[in-house]
């Protein structure tokens, strides 16, 4: 008993600086957006208390709800496209041979890349005049698909998808391989002699095996995909006519474009509130005796 008090003891103490980096970096700012939520405030000066009154302008401002809209497509998009490509590459390349080391390793490369230098490389690619895309689309004769993709409000937010999941998907396979990497050997020796093999082996093996692996792989995406920023804002920048507007480029451009501090930490708020409405929701949805 007196060990294990000791082992607790020294885990606490362990953690005790990280905790109080969380405490202080992420806890206390999310407070203090909340506290200022309820005031009109420019940054300097002093604040004029509002009550909710900012947070029910949001809920009426229909950029606000476009916003979220195009960040439901990008959750939906993150987590339909970089969970199954992740978990397929994760299948081909979870051997330790230099050929797969090398695989996965250009695969993980974009996670290295700033997201600015990944959304210049993008925007280039999509770029009406000189963009890969059209350019190729050209010389395959399919001339009626060439378009301005991040210019065409009917599809810029399902172009910016791409290099949001591309970006992406290498976290995702690299925690999957260390998953199926820890399935127990005689439960795969067992399978193959009841001829859980190919798809079967997926579906009745390491699927139900790394469960737990894919709901915080989920979770993952959804915080992520509802904090998106960098990407959107260097691509669109939002526009054209803020038809890929997210909630976090929303909550910017109130916040530091027009000086409504008060108003972009309500806005902020709301994103905690909306992205844990989601996680437990993904959660209860995912739940399974």
């Amino acid at each position: 008993m007196a060990a294990a008090s000791r082992l607790r003891s020294f885990i606490l103490v362990g953690l005790l600086p990280a905790l109080l980096l969380y405490l202080i970096f992420v806890l206390v700012p999310i407070v203090w957006s909340a506290f200022y939520g309820f005031y009109e405030w420019k940054g300097i000066g002093a604040a004029k208390f509002l009550g909710l009154a900012n947070y029910t302008e949001a809920l009426r401002d229909p950029i606000f709800w476009k916003a979220l809209k195009n960040n439901l497509i990008i959750v939906a998009a993150s987590i339909f496209g970089q969970i199954p490509i992740a978990l397929v590459l994760s299948l081909v390349l979870w051997k330790s041979s230099w050929f797969h080391r090398f695989v996965r390793s250009a695969v993980f490369m974009p996670m290295v890349l700033a997201s600015v230098v990944i959304g210049i490389m993008w925007g280039y690619i999509y770029h009406p005049q000189i963009g890969i895309v059209n350019y190729v689309l050209d010389k395959a004769g399919l001339h009626s698909w060439i378009r301005d993709w991040l210019g065409d409000p009917k599809i810029n937010m399902y172009a910016v998808c791409a290099p949001i999941i591309w970006a992406n998907i290498g976290p995702y396979m690299i925690l999957f391989i260390a998953a199926i990497q820890n399935i127990s050997s005689e439960v795969e020796d067992a399978a193959k002699i009841d001829g859980a093999i190919g798809y079967k082996r997926l579906y009745l093996i390491v699927v139900p095996m790394i469960w737990d692996t894919i709901k915080v792989a989920i979770v993952l995406c959804i915080s992520g995909s509802l904090k998106a920023f960098d990407l959107i804002y260097v691509m669109t920048g939002g526009g054209p006519a803020q038809s890929t507007e997210l909630l976090a480029t929303y909550m910017y451009n109130n916040t530091f474009n027009i000086f409504r501090y008060g108003y972009g930490s309500a806005v902020s708020t709301l994103i905690i509130v909306i992205s844990m409405s989601l996680v437990l929701g993904s959660q209860l949805l995912m739940k399974r005796k």
